[in-house]
């Protein structure tokens, strides 16, 4: 019998749920000829409109059976070396890295109709620079660097607070040890797409592409 709370009468309807694109327009006769400077001007003005969490990038990755794993983090530092995030090394995503590190980020500010792809290859960065990162943070992230196993079944979010509780007091009057099972990733990138939304659905998709060390910009249909 088919569950009262799924009855088309009862469910909410999603299908008229619509909004026209009409802030802006991406032209590629007028973006940077560099991505990395297109990415920049963007993201400034993410940031000069204060939009929540604008370096939020979701990592897209391949487990061993191709099966695709998305999950949100946080960009840390960009450059044109690449983009930059931090994890545990022993976690889901740096596993399925260290198997197949090609991967695809994507940036979405809906606030201002705009998403950025970009897809290259992972590598690990030098240890000294995940360490000055590490110290930088609030202790109580570092700690929390600690506690969690990232991706390991816990039985309780008590067993979790009892452990940062532990290393809290155990580090209350030094510094916080560095984690050797933590640090950054760069993102070296061979693809990006700026994604302006258009009205009536024709939006404008602005590529880069890496050919023999030079950035080709083309248009893709919407």
């Amino acid at each position: 019998m088919k569950d009262k709370a799924f009855s088309d009468k009862q469910q909410h309807k999603i299908d008229h749920l619509r909004r026209s694109y009409e802030l802006g327009s991406l032209d590629e006769e007028q973006v940077s000829s560099s991505p990395f400077k297109q990415f920049e001007d963007w993201f400034k003005q993410a940031q000069e409109l204060n939009l929540s969490e604008p370096n939020a990038m979701v990592i897209a990755t391949v487990d061993e059976s191709g099966h695709p794993n998305t999950r949100t983090v946080l960009l840390k530092k960009y450059d044109e070396t690449g983009f930059v995030f931090f994890t545990n090394y022993g976690s889901q995503k740096a596993k399925e890295i260290e198997a197949n590190p090609n991967v695809s980020l994507q940036f979405l500010w809906l606030d201002i109709e705009r998403q950025v792809k970009i897809q290259g290859r992972v590598e690990k960065i030098a240890k000294k620079e995940s360490m000055d990162y590490f110290f930088s943070r609030p202790k109580g992230s570092q700690l929390g660097a600690w506690v969690s196993e990232q991706s390991k079944v816990v039985s309780s979010r008590s067993v979790l607070m009892n452990q940062f509780a532990k290393l809290k007091q155990q580090f209350k009057d030094g510094s916080i040890e560095f984690p050797d099972f933590w640090g950054g990733y760069r993102v070296v990138p061979h693809y990006f797409e700026f994604w302006q939304g258009g009205k009536d659905r024709i939006h404008d998709r602005i590529v880069y592409q890496e050919e023999d060390s030079k950035w080709l910009i083309k248009r893709l249909a919407p």
